[in-house]
């Protein structure tokens, strides 16, 4: 179903058309979102920012003053912005309109104290997967949000990716550390298992060819085998007392990755507790 079919809303505002807010944007265009009921507000749109509303139409920095109240107001700037541009937003979110905020480290009561009629509040938490449509966004709103609202927000995040729905906003932290910050690690896993193999004699490209393309391929397994659990399809690939047998019993020793993993998150859901305040 097009969100179009889905009962989009009759505005949209983003404010940000960077990276993640671009790649929202796109998502809800290429899904049947008409470019007639968008307005982006970004104070330095980019060449592909201006090529896109060039090829679809949507508004592109009118003056705020005379839009009135949001019917969903995204936000998708930098966190440090937020202070500077909270006297225009607060005159675009009124007390219907559905706020959906991807601003790290800024709570729900931050979006309120800045948006003092705002009531239908939202608070994301996608990650950079969001640009292939491939991400995943953990989601918390505040007491007076409504199933309406909610399936809004799922509609436009689902452009995207899939998206979780959270029961407590203190769980945000920890989504952070996982999924947020988590391309991040297998990035650097590419990186690791790039260098192991130039250690063993492969030549350096070959290497980060065949760690490249190897997770890669896993990580299509198992977005293709969504029933078959992870530590399956690792059984299915390992012989008994075979090759992988045999990393395996180093990568899942007693000081392996498992612990190794479980210190980087803690260390990811501190620092993102820190930087909420």
């Amino acid at each position: 179903m097009s969100m179009a079919a889905a009962g989009a809303p009759r505005r949209l505002v983003l404010v940000g058309g960077g990276k993640m807010g671009g790649a929202m944007l796109e998502g809800w265009l290429k899904r049947g979102l008409s470019a007639a009921s968008i307005v982006v507000l970004d104070p330095k749109p980019s060449d592909w920012l201006v090529d896109l509303r060039r090829r679809y139409g949507f508004a592109l920095n009118p003056d705020p003053a005379g839009l009135g109240d949001a019917g969903v107001l995204v936000l998708a700037i930098k966190p440090q912005m937020l202070d500077a541009a909270a006297p225009v937003l607060a005159g675009l979110a009124g007390p219907e309109t559905v706020v959906l905020s991807i601003l790290a480290g800024k709570t729900l009561g931050d979006l309120a104290q800045r948006l003092p009629r705002a009531r239908r509040l939202f608070r994301a938490m996608p990650n950079t997967p969001a640009a292939v449509g491939r991400g995943i966004s953990g989601v918390a709103a505040s007491p007076e949000a409504t199933p309406a609202d909610w399936q809004k927000v799922n509609d436009l995040l689902e452009a995207i990716g899939r998206i979780i729905r959270l029961d407590s906003e203190a769980l945000i932290d920890a989504v952070t550390a996982v999924s947020g910050s988590g391309p991040a690690y297998v990035f650097h896993m590419v990186e690791c298992l790039a260098e192991a193999g130039r250690a063993a004699g492969l030549p350096e490209d070959v290497a980060m060819t065949l760690a490249r393309a190897t997770i890669e391929g896993a990580g299509e397994l198992l977005y293709r085998e969504p029933a078959t659990t992870p530590a399956q399809l690792r059984i299915n690939v390992t012989s008994p007392g075979g090759t992988t047998a045999a990393a395996l019993e180093v990568l899942m020793a007693a000081d392996g990755l498992a612990p190794l993993m479980t210190r980087a998150v803690a260390a990811a859901r501190r620092r993102a507790g820190e930087l909420s305040g």
